[in-house]
């Protein structure tokens, strides 16, 4: 009998790593992605159904045709600042096409998500490391979409008896090891591949935000994941929701790390040195965010597989070294 999960958002960064994670476990990993941020190249393990969430009649013939005993949910607008000047963009996109996605799940009989949520809940922390018994304070749409969701999916469990699970990521990172997979957005916001395009191309300096944080080097500190071990919490979800009702739970390697360590690491990894210029501090940024994971390693048995920088830093540099046409 097949196992097909719905990856909406499965053309993307995070997405395509879990659908490489779903099929090397023996699901068959659908693809629902408009591919507006995603890849058609990225749709490697299973079949790509090319539509938008809004879409609604697309929506329900994907769940009469493949039948999923379960969804795993990226598709989302994700850049803070725009969400900040285009809020009903992301609130349209995030949170009412998402309630559609729900009502699809309860036409269909499908009682399973996992969703792709983020440290951008908590907004500014008060205690470092972060729990999941922070207060969730987002200081942007972007962080109020997500919110808003858990909150639907938490009242969908109470009425409908939906399972969800909810991943608070931290900072995503890295590249698949294999080499099949690797970041590539457009625009680029994340500090890793900026840096590396830095080093590699060298035609202009990175901007560092800010120099004058309270941290000892004066720049951010942020707590990295690698994609794949991302992924990897992904499958675990799916399967501690056939026995449990639901679950948040934060992933980040519980290290941080700050602008500056990461532009030296990347000078060791690749042997080249990186332009960089101080910028401006961005609005709303916290000096520090990092996670405290060990409610996901308790209650999911996870654990990061590549929890070195080094690694981290070495597979992105290696996926841009091969794909340097798609990262140019």
């Amino acid at each position: 009998m097949s196992r097909n999960i719905l990856v909406t958002g499965g053309a993307g960064y995070i997405g395509s790593h879990t659908c490489k994670a779903l099929h090397s476990a023996g699901y068959i990993p659908v693809t629902f992605d408009n591919l507006v941020s995603g890849h058609k190249w990225a749709v490697q393990w299973g079949p790509l159904v090319r539509a938008d969430l809004k879409d609604r009649d697309a929506l329900g013939l994907c769940f009469e045709q493949f039948k999923p005993e379960g969804v795993i949910h990226f598709a989302a607008f994700a850049y803070v600042g725009e969400s900040v000047t285009d809020p009903a963009k992301y609130y349209a996109n995030n949170v009412a096409n998402t309630i559609g996605l729900l009502e699809a799940m309860r036409t269909y009989g499908c009682r399973r998500i996992v969703f792709s949520s983020t440290c951008a809940v908590y907004g500014i922390p008060k205690v470092l490391p972060l729990t999941e018994s922070h207060p969730s304070a987002p200081i942007n749409p972007y962080g109020h979409s997500k919110c808003f969701i858990e909150q639907i999916l938490t009242d969908y469990g109470t009425a409908y008896g939906l399972r969800h699970v909810a991943l608070r990521y931290f900072n995503a990172a890295g590249a698949d090891p294999d080499g099949d997979l690797g970041e590539d957005h457009d625009p680029e916001t994340h500090l890793i591949p900026l840096a590396l395009r830095a080093c590699r191309h060298g035609t202009r300096p990175l901007t560092v935000f800010g120099t004058d944080w309270d941290t000892p080097d004066g720049t951010c500190i942020r707590d990295y994941i690698h994609v794949t071990d991302l992924a990897a919490a992904h499958l675990l979800a799916m399967g501690y929701l056939e026995t449990n009702k639901d679950g948040r739970f934060n992933l980040g390697n519980g290290n941080g790390y700050s602008v500056l360590d990461i532009i030296n690491a990347i000078r060791e990894v690749t042997g080249q040195e990186i332009r960089w210029q101080a910028g401006s501090r961005r609005a709303g940024d916290p000096s520090r965010l990092v996670a405290d994971a060990g409610l996901a390693k308790r209650e999911l048995g996870w654990s990061p597989c590549y929890p070195d920088m080094t690694d981290i830093i070495c597979h992105a540099w290696q996926w841009m070294a091969k794909h340097e046409g798609f990262l140019a």
